[in-house]
């Protein structure tokens, strides 16, 4: 039997929706040259932004365990978005910084989902996104937001 999306309840409406949109972002940084990209990358990002963290701190922020964040930041490096770099205040600590690749994919990351809000928005008017953002905001904070999520430290559930 085939899915069909419109008898999809409001979960699997929002999960499906937000993977359409993540596949579409996904799509256009690949076509931007960013092929090498994944989903679970801007996880990792979202705690470089602000400047480097150390690979103890970024495990602790990720929930996982040092080696776990070892292992990520070493594909990060491999891929030329992350590099890493003695901490100046713990010669035996290594700290994650981005690299101008990194700061590229954040900005065409950010870049590509204003275009696609704006084209939704033009396809399927601006109260209509609109009105589907803060239901979607009020489902949030209805269910109780984790406070990571609150901090803008969000992980995909475990």
């Amino acid at each position: 039997m085939e899915f069909d999306p419109a008898a999809a309840d409001l979960s699997l409406a929002s999960l499906f929706a937000g993977w359409a949109l993540a596949d579409e972002l996904q799509r256009r940084l690949a076509a931007e040259g960013f092929e090498d990209s994944r989903f679970s990358d801007g996880v990792v990002f979202q705690h470089l932004v602000a400047g480097p963290v150390t690979i103890s701190t970024l495990a602790e922020q990720l929930g996982v365990t040092q080696q776990a964040a070892s292992k990520t930041v070493a594909d990060l490096w491999i891929r030329r978005y992350v590099n890493r770099r003695p901490d100046p205040s713990d010669a035996r600590a290594r700290q994650v910084v981005l690299t101008d690749r990194g700061e590229a994919i954040i900005a065409a990351a950010r870049k590509h989902r204003a275009a696609i809000d704006a084209e939704l928005r033009k396809a399927l008017g601006d109260d209509a996104v609109e009105q589907t953002r803060l239901l979607l905001v009020d489902v949030i904070a209805q269910l109780g937001p984790t406070p990571s999520l609150r901090a803008g430290a969000v992980r995909p559930p475990v």
